[in-house]
């Protein structure tokens, strides 16, 4: 598979050690430039908001262009809607159409567990099951994850590497790091003390790095 698109994937993508992160309770929003090495290539877009239901709502938003030679090489774009309980997802309808190639895939949570449609094949889940959640560092305690471009639950392990910095805006900040790794895909992730996500890398085709840098 495409290194770009490998990564991409978990953009849309545990641990067997304790982790102990807050998880977000009220509005909040993220956003961040993405990079593909030093070259401005599109934005990622999350809102999260809490419904009069007591659920939390969050909207997904991505587009990505990477061009060469002034054309566009590369077209990506994501839209997600979540609907969350705690740590546990409720529903899921998300859009995606990379460089031509769409799927859908839909799911919500049912008697039986969480049914998964779609594009893809239909498959029945566990009754709380997590997506690659960056903004809720709460995913980082699964085993399993629902990759929402693909409604494939997949198998994935953490590494936490410990202390760093890494860039916000003009300055750079200190934040805790995680590598993430399912199937083809490598993601790293930081958060800050207080566990807001700030940053995420992956290794694209070409020896290339995949950034989202927040916008501060």
């Amino acid at each position: 598979m495409n290194r770009l698109r490998s990564s991409v994937l978990a953009m849309g993508l545990v641990a067997s050690f304790p982790l102990a992160h807050a998880v977000p309770q009220d509005d909040a929003s993220w956003r961040f430039d993405v990079y593909l090495n030093d070259d401005k290539i599109g934005i990622h877009e999350y809102r999260l908001e809490r419904r009069d239901d007591g659920l939390l709502e969050l909207e997904a938003n991505a587009r990505f262009d990477v061009r060469f030679l002034f054309i566009n090489a590369f077209k990506y774009r994501h839209n997600a809607r979540e609907l969350w309980q705690g740590d546990c997802l409720t529903g899921i309808e998300a859009n995606t159409n990379s460089n031509g190639s769409k799927t859908r895939v839909e799911g919500q949570l049912t008697e039986r567990g969480f049914e998964i449609a779609g594009d893809g094949p239909e498959s029945l889940l566990d009754r709380c099951v997590m997506t690659f959640a960056y903004w809720n560092p709460a995913f980082l305690e699964q085993s399993k994850l629902l990759n929402p471009q693909t409604g494939e639950f997949v198998d994935v392990e953490v590494e936490a590497l410990g202390e760093d910095t890494v860039r916000l805006g003009d300055r750079r900040v200190a934040a805790d790091s995680y590598r993430i790794k399912a199937r083809d895909v490598e993601v790293t992730v930081w958060y800050s003390d207080d566990d807001e996500w700030l940053a995420l890398e992956s290794p694209a085709k070409g020896g290339r790095v995949l950034r989202y840098e927040r916008q501060s």
